[in-house]
């Protein structure tokens, strides 16, 4: 139930896009098919609290094999729109329900859920062996960006994508994030939450404070400032410090933890996305997100040298344009761990 991605930008006009990623390499190393005791959600802040006041959540029926291929599942979905005392758990007035695989649509809001190609891109074996630089040998290592290998090309995952109009989330700036819960016959557990790029994998990667994950995908995003601020502001410092050095990297990480806590993705309804190293607005899917979260953290540019694979996006929704075929995955090995957010 881990998220892989979220994304967040203007659609048609006056309509707003939310996507997430889910099932890392699906049909590969993963099955394309949702628990059916999973809700995933877009939170959606719109007064600044940390917390949320508009949510759009997806359940799923159970998963059924599709016609004429016994690898290949087929679900059920709903999505709802919560606010006020029906944000926790599954309630809310539904929106517009349908199949996975195919686009469903109802009074101007959109959905698709399906198979889908990643758009997440970075070097794996580069990441791996920057932070062993790190935290073994206590330096940065820009040699290892020399590798220049997507590990993520030619994957899959599962997309959930939703369309709806802006008047459906509000006014001005908002701040969203994505979370992936339990919801069965038991109370709603919050197992995952994806706010921002590389937030666990790079600025809370320190193990000595390796317990802050978990904290991490359990809490709301008010708990951030408080529980994640002061390691988010410590790796930044050290990071930045190796990487180019100034006079007070303890200083840049504190800028920089102020900035990224609490974990959200800002937006300001109907401006264009964007997502760079001096500010986020949204995110679209053509931004190699890797690269500027990196360069964030070193207060200096870097670049993997590996990029998404742009052609795989498409103008109209759901935006993602045809999955990677198994002939084009023949020379691929299942990811067996992921490498996330």
């Amino acid at each position: 139930m881990n998220i892989c991605d979220m994304y967040l930008f203007p659609g048609t006009p006056g309509n707003t896009v939310m996507a997430m990623t889910v099932n890392a390499d699906a049909g590969l190393g993963s099955s394309d098919a949702l628990p059916d005791e999973a809700l995933y959600a877009f939170r959606f802040d719109l007064d600044g609290d940390a917390h949320e006041d508009v949510v759009f959540k997806f359940r799923f029926g159970h998963p059924k094999h599709a016609d004429g291929d016994e690898h290949r599942h087929i679900q059920s979905f709903q999505v709802r729109r919560a606010v006020g005392e029906q944000i926790g758990g599954d309630a809310g007035d539904l929106l517009v329900e349908g199949s996975t695989g195919s686009v469903s649509s109802a009074a101007g809001v959109s959905a698709f859920v399906g198979v889908a190609p990643e758009m997440w891109a970075a070097d794996a074996i580069a990441f791996f062996n920057l932070l062993n630089a790190l935290y073994k040998e206590d330096r940065y290592d820009g040699e290892v960006f020399l590798h220049r290998k997507n590990f993520f090309a030619k994957r899959n995952v599962i997309a959930m994508v939703l369309e709806v109009p802006n008047s459906m989330i509000g006014n001005g700036q908002v701040r969203s994030w994505a979370t992936a819960s339990l919801f069965g016959h038991a109370p709603e557990v919050q197992i995952c939450r994806w706010g921002l790029p590389l937030i666990t994998h790079l600025y809370l990667s320190d193990p000595a404070t390796s317990e802050l994950v978990d904290k991490f995908h359990a809490n709301t995003p008010s708990h951030d400032v408080e529980s994640l601020g002061p390691a988010v502001a410590a790796f930044t410092a050290r990071f930045s410090g190796h990487a180019n050095p100034i006079s007070d990297p303890v200083a840049y990480g504190s800028k920089i933890a102020a900035r990224l806590c609490p974990v959200m993705l800002p937006y300001e309804m109907g401006t264009p996305a964007s997502f760079d190293v001096s500010s986020f607005n949204g995110r679209p899917m053509n931004i190699d997100a890797y690269d500027v979260m990196l360069s964030i953290g070193a207060n200096t540019p870097i670049a993997d040298g590996v990029s998404p694979d742009i052609t795989r996006i498409v103008g109209t929704f759901p935006y993602y344009g045809m999955p990677f075929s198994k002939e084009e995955q023949a020379d691929l090995e299942p990811i067996s761990t992921g490498f996330y957010e």
